[in-house]
């Protein structure tokens, strides 16, 4: 299980939209002493929110994201059942007739 966020969902959509409709645009570590936030975690939000609207190349949006997690979770399950299908195999191999 994940560990709980820190900050609240509603926090970091309200930073994310503060640091983009700013005019002139605050630095990160402004806006995040403003919002007692810490700046890299602000940094963060706002480049994933720049690669969710097609704005950032080199980095995954987050349907992507959640994707992988997935598909690395299923590949987890498919390989500890590979393993006990091997190990009922050698056992089955083994066993007289």
């Amino acid at each position: 299980m994940a560990a709980p966020k820190k900050y609240p969902d509603e926090l970091r959509e309200r930073a994310v939209r503060l640091y983009r409709t700013s005019n002139p645009r605050p630095t990160f570590r402004q806006l995040g002493e403003q919002l007692g936030v810490h700046h890299e975690a602000l940094r963060n939000w706002v480049r994933q929110a720049e690669a969710d609207a097609g704005e950032r190349d080199g980095r995954p949006t987050s349907a992507e994201d959640e994707e992988l997690r997935r598909l690395r979770k299923e590949v987890s399950e498919l390989r500890r059942a590979n393993e006990i299908l091997k190990a009922a195999s050698a056992f089955f191999a083994s066993v007289p007739r």
